[in-house]
């Protein structure tokens, strides 16, 4: 994107009445590396915001062991605060009775995508983590492998059976349909819908920013540059506040997209531990 921005200052400073360039679609998604070109250790923007989306919330929580329980220091206060929101509002009402051990994976889901999907709106960064499949995928699949794991240590091979050859259709045929139908959506289309969900969302953001960007600094070169003037003054105003609202929705859809995977994890841990219900 700052590619074809840069490009367009060019042509304006040499006198060209060329509108702004929208930028290519494999620019908004694709970085130069960094380190490592080539390599299997390629390290890129997009690495490098996943790493600080890891070693946050890991620094967060080593600081908040300071202090103590009836003397606790700011950061633990904060600490204490997330794990107790991810506690009540997506564990416990997602796995219900005996949610417990799965508390720190769901709190690792919830600041990891959160904090990866506020580099949309954060300067020399503006690219959600999320907006590449990588990510989403991997998170995906261990919450897939996690709800399997916890499935077959509970219930063992039953867990599968009662999926394949659900106990609750009486019908054989139904049964055996049914039965397929659950299969596929349990093993396969839940994690790719779990991924797909989360990738869409910031992706369908990140092009939305960038669109406003765009017309926010071609409208005001247009004012520069005697382009019907007045039309493009309003036309600046609109794209500049529609960049700035959608700058602040942003920041919401973050903070969402973090609770409702989170939650969809616990759901599908809870479906595992309580198939029953």
């Amino acid at each position: 994107m700052m590619q074809a921005l840069i490009a367009f200052a060019e042509e304006v400073e040499g006198g060209s009445e060329s509108p702004v360039p929208f930028p290519p679609p494999r620019n908004l998604v694709e970085w130069a590396p960094i380190f490592g070109e080539g390599s299997t250790f390629e390290f890129n923007k997009i690495a490098l915001i996943a790493v600080i989306a890891f070693a946050l919330p890991t620094l967060i929580f080593l600081f908040a062991r300071g202090g103590s329980a009836d003397n606790p220091s700011k950061m633990r206060i904060f600490a204490e605060g997330i794990v107790n929101f991810v506690e009540e509002k997506i564990a416990k009402p997602g796995i219900g009775h005996g949610y417990e051990p799965y508390v720190p994976l769901l709190t690792t889901f919830f600041l990891f995508i959160v904090i990866g999907n506020l580099f949309e709106v954060i300067p020399f960064f503006q690219m959600p983590l999320n907006a590449r499949m990588a990510a989403p995928l991997i998170l995906a699949l261990t919450a897939w492998a996690m709800f399997i794991a916890v499935g077959l240590k509970h219930h063992g091979f039953k867990y599968v059976k009662d999926v394949i050859w659900p106990p609750s259709v009486e019908n054989p045929f139904m049964r055996g349909f049914v039965g397929f139908i659950e299969l596929f959506s349990t093993f396969i289309a839940r994690p790719l819908s779990h991924a797909v969900r989360l990738f869409a969302n910031m992706l369908a953001g990140h092009i939305l920013l960038v669109t406003f960007g765009v017309l926010t600094i071609g409208t005001f070169a247009a004012i520069g540059l005697s382009f019907s003037g007045g039309i493009s003054a309003v036309a600046w105003v609109g794209s500049l506040a529609g960049l700035i609202a959608f700058t602040g929705f942003e920041v919401g859809v973050s903070f969402i997209q973090g609770f409702v995977f989170a939650i969809l994890a616990a759901v599908y841990i809870g479906s595992s531990l309580h198939p029953a219900h």
